[in-house]
């Protein structure tokens, strides 16, 4: 069904308008930056489609290069590059100048003033990648996954995929508990014994993993659970 056949109230543009963009999910806000469709399908299908294949190729859309959408048919180079401008936009906006703040080695305490505000009272579970560059500063970060009230899954791939592409030196992991309890599950624990593991594979050092409760956090480093 083309966008312009849906009911009034069920359309993208219509609906940010009228209710505010919280409303819309992910592919009615991709199809908003996609605008048009194909003959065969709407604005609103083919955001489906880049979804479904960025997922699968790339572990996220944040991450997805111009080629790599412009492999579906109906994206051509000028939707495939508002897309890829568009992530890019809201990466750097998200990341701010913290880069350009710290002058030294990043530390525990830089990741948590980044991220406490998003993460202290968020009800879900997110898991956050921080990339470095080679004088251990921040260059960008990257959601990673949204979990349920108390967990957020998360693979080694989809950790390293979008580092490769950054080209990070290092990555330092982060993740909130809802609960407001930062100290280390057992869960907390094997997926940093994974990611570990991947990182040697994939010569890309990490750092850390810090978990950040309700006015503290815990550094999985500082724990010991991480070599220093």
């Amino acid at each position: 069904m083309q966008i312009k056949s849906m009911p009034t109230y069920e359309r993208p543009q219509e609906k940010l308008l009228f209710a505010g963009p919280g409303t819309l999910s992910n592919p009615e806000l991709l199809a908003l930056i996609i605008r048009t469709g194909t003959d065969r399908k709407s604005a609103l299908q083919l955001a489906e489609d880049v979804i479904s294949l960025t997922a699968a190729e790339s572990g996220s859309i944040t991450t997805a290069d111009v080629r790599e959408l412009m492999s579906i048919h109906g994206i051509g180079s000028a939707k495939a590059c508002s897309i890829v401008a568009s992530m890019e936009l809201g990466r750097r906006l998200l990341t701010g100048n913290v880069a350009e703040k710290s002058s030294g080695p990043v530390t525990a305490d830089d990741i948590y003033d980044l991220l406490m505000r998003d993460m202290m009272h968020e009800k879900r579970e997110l898991f956050m990648s921080i990339h470095l560059n080679t004088k251990m500063q921040i260059e960008s970060k990257q959601l990673i996954s949204i979990g349920c009230l108390d967990t957020a899954p998360v693979h080694p791939r989809e950790v390293f995929r979008p580092a490769v592409r950054s080209g990070a030196a290092a990555v330092i992991v982060a993740h909130n508990h809802p609960s407001g309890d930062p100290e280390p599950s057992a869960e907390d624990i094997a997926v940093t014994e994974r990611l570990l593991k991947a990182s040697k594979i994939m010569g890309i050092r990490m750092l850390d993993h810090i978990i950040i409760g309700s006015g503290r956090y815990v550094s999985l480093r500082e724990e010991g659970i991480i070599p220093g």
